[in-house]
């Protein structure tokens, strides 16, 4: 993994708002209408190849393929690992938000609101968008685990090859994909193994599969586990951190064991608080967890650093050492809100984390992707490529300074 050895490297988390064509396919399948496969292969590739395009037009040093060949950033296994059946009852992740954040009962109005226009504010314009906004669809297939997992490939192998198709039409500094981390794909019910923690780390020795594919195919891997911080309010918020963090150690191990074998360097670990533009007021402090985001065996590290609950946290950095050798990924630009960042901003971030950790171990991200789900992309697409523009202009100006 490359360093920012002579400027500040640009990068994201990796979601991206699908292309209108993708859309109105996968409504229409939502919607039980019979899709032409290779009308939607088709759309998938040239979704890739436009997305891979856009990213390198707009500066970006290290990119991906916008996760455009899954659904949704988790349940994108449920199709990808056999074990698996679809669940009819409405599974923990389709919890309303009212019932779901910790928050409701201070903010029980806005939440209610929020649920009416979150998923689907934008949505591009498509001849199937009314029926599916007046329908019932949701937004997560929920499955469950009724049987052993094994991890099944054509997928994957399928996003591999899109992207180096796309890819040998760009240049750019390094490439990477997405995947899950086991403590966040656990919240889908397991009703084989014996036992959860059988489950974690059969999960975690199935998973190695998909991480190895992506290594192994010269792509740099991050694994996102937004649900590692968000448990310590969504299930142990009532509880002492001690047993938290006992619950979170062990996630961490199964994450370890499934990355055993890949050098550190090809790997990046990121987490969040959830993605969703909501008060937030009862997300852990970084500091809490800093230590066992620490505990992955990555090389670089991306987490939340610009939204106004966490922009604040650059500053545990002044006691909290950067073990040699890794990297910080700070997202210096939000992805919840269309307000666009001014690059001279961008440039302030980066400049505080570069004082404290050192220029050259420090990349520009963002706070996390822009569209979890094919169906909620946080910003309109057009904000969103602004967005990103700021983020290469912000770290030209910090590079001038820092350099």
């Amino acid at each position: 993994m490359k360093n920012s050895e002579n400027r500040i490297l640009t990068t994201h988390v990796g979601s991206l708002v699908r292309t209108p064509e993708l859309v109105e396919l996968l409504i229409r399948d939502r919607l039980g209408e019979t899709i032409n496969m290779d009308t939607y292969e088709l759309a998938l590739r040239d979704g890739v190849r436009d997305v891979v395009k856009k990213q390198a037009e707009t500066g970006l040093d290290i990119i991906d393929d916008g996760e455009y060949g899954k659904a949704n950033w988790i349940t994108y296994l449920d199709e990808r690992i056999a074990g698996m059946e679809p669940e009819p009852a409405i599974g923990e992740l389709e919890a309303s938000a009212s019932k779901f954040w910790p928050e409701q009962e201070r903010f029980g109005e806005f939440y209610r609101r929020y649920e009416e226009f979150e998923s689907v504010q934008w949505l591009p314009e498509t001849p199937s968008r009314e029926r599916y906004h007046g329908s019932q669809v949701a937004e997560y297939r929920r499955s469950v685990c009724t049987a052993k997992l094994e991890y099944k490939p054509e997928a994957l192998q399928r996003d591999i090859d899109n992207f180096k198709a796309a890819l040998a039409e760009v240049s750019v500094e390094e490439a990477f994909l997405p995947v899950v981390a086991p403590c966040s794909f656990e919240l889908v019910p397991n009703k084989f193994y014996e036992s959860q923690e059988d489950y974690l780390f059969a999960l975690a020795e199935v998973l190695s599969v998909e991480y190895n594919m992506i290594v192994d195919a010269g792509f740099l891997l991050q694994v996102d586990d937004a649900f590692l911080p968000m448990q310590r309010v969504l299930r142990f918020r009532d509880k002492p951190f001690a047993e938290y963090r006992r619950w979170a150690e062990v996630r961490m191990e199964a994450l370890n064991r499934a990355l055993a074998g890949i050098p550190p360097e090809r790997v990046r670990y990121h987490i969040c608080f959830g993605s969703q533009n909501m008060p937030h007021t009862t997300d852990p402090a970084l500091r809490e967890i800093i230590d066992l985001m620490l505990m992955a065996n990555v090389q670089a590290y991306a987490f939340e650093a610009s939204n106004p609950r966490h922009e604040h946290e650059w500053q545990i950095w002044r006691d909290t050492e950067l073990p040699e050798g890794k990297l910080l990924i700070p997202g210096v630009v939000g992805h919840a809100t269309n307000i666009v960042e001014h690059p001279e901003l961008i440039a302030l971030r980066l400049k505080n984390f570069a004082n404290l950790v050192g220029r050259e171990n420090v990349l520009a991200g963002t706070d996390c992707g822009f569209s979890q789900s094919w169906n909620s992309p946080r910003v309109h697409v057009q904000v969103q490529w602004a967005k990103l523009q700021a983020l290469v202009e912000g770290a030209r100006l910090a590079s001038r300074e820092l350099w």
